[in-house]
Parts: structure tokens; C-alpha cells; sequence
């Protein structure tokens, strides 16, 4: 089963906070984590204690921390909608709009882990993110469906993600048409291979019961 976001601690949150504004300059490092600390008035020398796994806890810790925080802001309007793909589009909403305040910080990310030898990072990342959009949507599912759907998200996310970087329209709304482009795709897809899968079932049985008749 995939990992859902773990909230961070309370400390990493914070210095998370102070940190953002000074990415776009020194990029997802120490660097940037004490220059945040000490333009908060806190001892620099701190940035040698927090996020002990470098770099990889510190995106872990941003897209978490980010995701949590939509889905507190969309909480109400899932609340409010019957159709779980509008929930998740909710969840996703509001996930976009919490990252929008940092997308250089985002940029940076991205550009990390589109790097090959940061493709497991990257696949932990988007699982997570997947299985918290579910989740925050409310999704119930327990069978083989659940893989499905988080796999489904998990290969949308990412092209979303980087449309988002370009997106120049408010409320992300080109960013949002481009999801929803994507996920009537797989709505059709999955529809279709229903339709193949009772097909194929349909044709298998009167097949059967061809092979079944006895011989004149």
C-alpha cells in the first residue's frame, strides 16, 4: 500500500516556511535553510540539525506539507460535492493554489527530480501525493480498484504539474482544463476496457457453450 504525506514536525514546518523564499537563489539546500533562519532571526547554525536526509527530506517535506495544508483549504468544497472526480479535482485545486506562492521553489524542485538518478525519489513523491488527493477526496476503495486509481492519478500528476509551471492564468485555470483533459482520458479508457473486458467475456461464454454441445 502506498504511503500517504506524513505531516512533518512542527519544527520542520516552520523552517520549511523561512526557507521557501530563498530556493530560487541557493536552490533545495543548507544554504537556502539558513539564509531563511537567519532572515527569521534564528541562529543559522540551526540548518545543520533540521531536515536530517538533505535535500530528499526537504522536497519530501514540501510536497507534504503543501498537500496537507490543500486539503485543509478544500476540505469544505469536498464536504459539498457528491461526484468524487470533483473532489479530487477540488483536492487538486487547492493543491495548486498552495503552491503557486512558491513556483520558483517549485521549479527548483521539479528540475531535481526529473533528474534520472532521482526517479525512485520522484515515483515516492507522486505516490504519496496520489494516494493523499484519494484519500482527501474521500475515496473508499479497498480492492484491486485502489492501486488502479492511485496509479491512474500518479500518471497524471506529473504532466499536470509541469503544465502548472507555465500556466500564466489565473486560479490555474489552463492547468486545471489540462487535469481535466486528462482525466476524462482515463474515464474513457476505463470505460472502454469495460466494454472490451464484457465483450471478450461475452464471447468466451458462448464459445464454452458452442465447445460444450455434444457432438452430433
Amino acid at each position: 500500500m502506498t504511503e500517504g504525506p506524513n505531516p512533518a514536525p512542527d519544527a520542520d514546518v516552520a523552517a520549511l516556511d523561512v526557507m521557501l523564499p530563498f530556493v530560487p537563489v541557493h536552490g533545495w539546500t543548507r544554504h537556502a535553510l539558513a539564509a531563511g533562519l537567519g532572515a527569521a532571526g534564528r541562529d543559522p547554525a540551526e540548518a545543520a540539525f533540521l531536515f536530517p536526509g538533505g535535500t530528499t527530506e526537504m522536497l519530501e517535506s514540501f510536497f507534504a506539507v503543501t498537500l496537507a495544508r490543500a486539503v485543509q483549504t478544500a476540505a469544505p468544497q469536498v464536504a459539498s460535492e457528491m461526484r468524487l472526480s470533483k473532489r479530487v479535482r477540488a483536492v487538486l485545486a487547492a493543491f495548486l493554489a498552495a503552491l503557486d506562492p512558491h513556483k520558483e521553489a517549485a521549479r527548483r524542485a521539479f528540475a531535481l527530480l526529473l533528474l534520472p538518478h532521482h526517479a525512485r525519489l520522484a515515483t515516492r513523491i507522486l505516490s504519496r501525493l496520489a494516494d493523499g488527493i484519494w484519500e482527501a477526496a474521500g475515496d473508499q476503495s479497498e480492492d484491486a480498484s485502489w492501486y488502479t486509481k492511485r496509479a491512474s492519478l500518479g500518471a497524471i500528476l506529473m504532466p499536470t504539474l509541469l503544465y502548472w509551471l507555465n500556466d500564466i492564468e489565473a486560479d490555474q485555470a489552463g492547468s486545471l482544463a489540462f487535469f481535466d483533459r486528462r482525466l476524462a482520458g482515463l474515464g474513457r479508457f476505463g470505460r472502454m476496457r469495460a466494454r472490451l473486458r464484457g465483450t471478450c467475456g461475452g464471447l468466451m461464454g458462448r464459445r464454452m457453450r458452442r465447445t460444450d454441445r455434444p457432438a452430433a
